[in-house]
Parts: C-alpha cells; structure tokens; sequence
C-alpha cells in the first residue's frame, strides 16, 4: 500500500480534525470484506471519532458489531464515522466527553448498556501528545493532561465496564512503539505508552480467571489527526518516512490487528502487543 506525498500542514488544536487533513487518512477500509467474526458483539471504542479509532470502529461494524464511540468534542468526525458504520448495516451510539473524567467513563459504559444491553469489546484508544524539546518544558498541567487521557482513562474505562463484561470479552489497549525505543521530543507521552504496556500485561494475569483476553496494539507512525495537531508543518511534510518501509502507516493498515484480538481466532492471546509500525523491530 502507498501512502500519498504529505505536504507541510499544522492543526492548532488537539486531538485534531480528519476532515481537515491533506490527504485524508484510509480509515474507512474500501475493499475489505468482513466474514462475521464480530457478529451481534457490542464494542466501545475510546477515539473512536478519527484516525486509528475510526478505522477501528468501521472494521468492527463490518464484521457484525455495534459500536459505542465515546470522543471529546469533534462531533463533525464522529458522525463521518457513524455513517461509515452505518452504511455497514450497524448501529452507532455516539457518546461526547473527556475520557479523563472518570464520571464521563462511567457514563459511556452505562449508555452503551442502556442502549445495546452489553459490552463484549472494550478498546482503550483515545490518547493526547505535546512536543517538548526537554523535560524542563514539561509543566505540571500537561504532565497530568497527558496522563489522564493516556493512562488514567483506562483504569476508569475498564472499572466501568468490567461488571458488564462476561467469559470471552475482550480488552483491547493502545500504546505504541515509543513505549519500546522511547521518543526524547515526547516524554509524558512515551511514559504513558510505556505505562499501558505494563496495565495491558498486568491486567490480563487478573482478568484471566474470569475468562477476560487483554492484549494491546503499539502502532508506529500513523497518519492520523493526531500528527498534523503535534508536530510543526515541516516535521509533518517528513512524518514517517524514517522507518524501514519509509512511508507513514495508514489507519486501516492498524486496524486487522484489533480485529484479530477481538475474535475467537485470539483466544489463545493474553497480555500480549501486536506491532504495526512500519518495519522497526522493538523485540517487545
């Protein structure tokens, strides 16, 4: 797969808008043909509105799930992605809040259940970074922004949908492969993905006696809202193409992976991250 030349471009605010990015990411999935392995699941997707989530959450829907999006506040992304899911012949429920309020999460959970009557697949998505050059730069608010949407959201996601989830449910976290080779330019941010490594594995040594699989996903550089809202025009114009396959990664290239750990195929998997990022081996 080729991903189109990225120009120089910025978004000034997080976590950033799909629509306004050029070229748009491939999170819709044109092509792929869904065989039923999610069928008549319900699934919630943290992020669900944009990027990764969304190619995620249409993934799901094709095969066989509903979807429950819980996303901050870009509600035009967010009903792109329920269309897309819709068009697939399933049902959206669009839930709008900061997943670093724990109240928020619990609301998510109980109008998912207020509407589809289960939770059978949690994905822990949503995520926020900040570049600074050094630790100095990194002030207290930041420090505990970063952690809370990060980290501390899906300790309050799981608390809230662990009473709804039953033998063969699945928890599905994302961190990524700065959690592995570090990122000196991102430092809250790697230690939150270092932290969800850690939470994913430890995790799934307490939920595995309930018959609870929970594995994680480390994506490498991938096109989402998320680069051209970060990184400087001239860092976004470069963005990607300093792994070995030399090009950025696309939503649905991440995608399969969270299909694969949400189906019966995974149910000999705990504790365990898949690795699309673009060739770079991280031995993790």
């Amino acid at each position: 797969m080729e991903t189109a030349e990225i120009p120089e471009q910025h978004q000034k605010k997080q976590p950033g808008v799909e629509a306004e990015m050029e070229p748009r990411p491939d999170s819709t999935l044109e092509g792929y043909r869904g065989s039923g392995k999610l069928q008549a699941k319900v699934a919630i997707v943290t992020g669900g509105d944009s990027g990764i989530g969304r190619a995620v959450a249409v993934a799901f829907a094709k095969e066989g799930a509903d979807i429950a999006i819980a996303y901050l506040e870009e509600h035009g992304d967010a009903n792109d992605t329920k269309k897309e899911i819709e068009q697939c012949g399933r049902k959206c429920l669009l839930i709008a809040g900061d997943v670093g309020n724990e109240q928020f999460c619990s609301e998510v959970a109980a109008k998912t259940i207020a509407t589809f009557g289960r939770i059978d697949i949690l994905v822990n998505n949503a995520a926020e970074q900040h570049v600074r050059a050094s630790i100095m730069d990194i002030d207290n608010a930041q420090l505990e922004k970063t952690f809370r949407t990060n980290i501390f959201s899906m300790f309050y996601m799981v608390k809230a949908a662990l009473p709804h989830l039953k033998k063969g449910a699945r928890i599905i976290n994302t961190t990524s492969v700065t959690a592995y080779k570090g990122s000196p330019h991102l430092l809250d941010y790697s230690a939150t993905k270092g932290a969800i490594v850690a939470f994913t594995r430890s995790l799934s040594l307490q939920l595995v006696e309930q018959g609870i699989l929970v594995n994680g996903v480390a994506p490498g550089p991938i096109w989402t809202p998320l680069i051209p809202s970060t990184f400087p025009p001239e860092k976004v114009g470069s963005f990607g193409k300093d792994v070995p396959l030399k090009r950025p990664g696309q939503p649905d290239e991440v995608a399969p992976c969270y299909v694969f750990l949400a189906s019966r195929e995974c149910s000999y998997m705990s504790g365990q991250v898949l690795h699309p990022n673009g060739g770079t081996i991280v031995n993790g």
